[in-house]
C-alpha cells in the first residue's frame, strides 16, 4: 500500500516537472568574435564583447536580434542627438507627404487653384470696401461735428465736453479704420504669398501625377517566315 503510494506521488512529481519544462520559455543563444579573435558562445549577454557586436540566436540558430557595442557617455549622448534628429526629420517627411496629398485632393489642377484664390481675394476686397464705407461715414460725421465747433471759435473753453469727447472718438475710429485697411494691404501680400508657395508645389506634383509611366520593351517573337525548321 506504502509502495503505491510513494510510486503515485513520484509520477505526480514527474509529470509536473515536464509540464513545467514544456511551459518555461525558449532560452536565447548569444555570439560574438572577442578582442582575441575566438568565438565566444552563451546564453546571456558576454561581458568580453561589450565592446563589439552580438548577435542573440534562437534555439534553431537564426538571429533574433543584434545587439551594437557599449556606448561611452559622450558616445551613447551623440547617438541620441543623432536619433532624436533623424526620428524629427522621418516626422518632418511624413508631414510634407501628408500635406502634399491632402493640396493635390484639394487642388486636382490649375483651375481649381486659381478659382480658390480668386475667391479668398474676392473676400477681402468686400471686407476693405466696408472698410472703406466705414472712414467715408466717420470722415462725414467730422465734418458736421467740426462745423459745430465754430460756435466757440471766440471762446473754445466753452465748448460742451460732450462734444469734445465726440471729436476725439472720431478720430480714434478713423485711425482704427486706417490701420485695418493697412492690415488687410498685408493680409493680401500674405495670401498671394500662400497660394504662390502652393502653386511652385503642385506644379511638381501635377508634373509627377501626369507623368507616363515607362514601358519596359520586350523582345518580339519571331513570326513564322522568319524561323528555321529543321526536319
Amino acid at each position: 500500500m506504502m509502495g503505491s503510494m510513494r510510486t503515485g506521488a513520484l509520477g505526480l512529481l514527474l509529470a509536473g516537472a515536464a509540464a513545467a519544462w514544456a511551459q518555461a520559455p525558449a532560452t536565447s543563444i548569444y555570439t560574438c568574435v572577442d578582442a582575441k579573435g575566438r568565438r565566444l558562445t552563451s546564453d546571456r549577454p558576454i561581458p568580453e564583447c561589450t565592446d563589439r557586436t552580438q548577435r542573440e540566436l534562437t534555439q534553431a540558430g537564426t538571429t533574433r536580434r543584434t545587439i551594437g557595442p557599449t556606448l561611452t557617455p559622450i558616445e551613447q549622448e551623440l547617438q541620441d542627438e543623432k536619433d532624436r534628429l533623424a526620428a524629427a526629420e522621418a516626422k518632418r517627411q511624413a508631414e510634407e507627404k501628408r500635406r502634399e496629398k491632402l493640396l493635390i485632393a484639394r487642388y486636382p489642377n490649375r483651375v481649381a487653384h486659381d478659382r480658390e484664390r480668386a475667391l479668398a481675394l474676392t473676400a477681402l476686397d468686400a471686407v476693405v470696401a466696408e472698410a472703406g464705407k466705414r472712414i467715408v461715414a466717420l470722415e462725414a460725421q467730422r465734418k458736421t461735428l467740426v462745423s459745430e465747433t465754430e460756435f466757440y471759435k471766440s471762446d473754445p473753453s466753452k465748448m460742451p465736453a460732450q462734444l469734445k469727447r465726440k471729436i476725439e472718438e472720431n478720430e480714434q475710429q478713423i485711425a482704427g479704420q486706417q490701420r485695418f485697411l493697412a492690415n488687410q494691404d498685408e493680409e493680401k501680400r500674405r495670401i498671394n504669398a500662400r497660394f504662390d508657395e502652393e502653386l511652385a508645389t503642385l506644379k511638381t506634383l501635377w508634373a509627377g501625377r501626369m507623368a507616363p509611366v515607362p514601358i519596359t520593351p520586350t523582345a518580339a517573337a519571331p513570326t513564322p517566315a522568319a524561323s528555321t525548321i529543321r526536319r
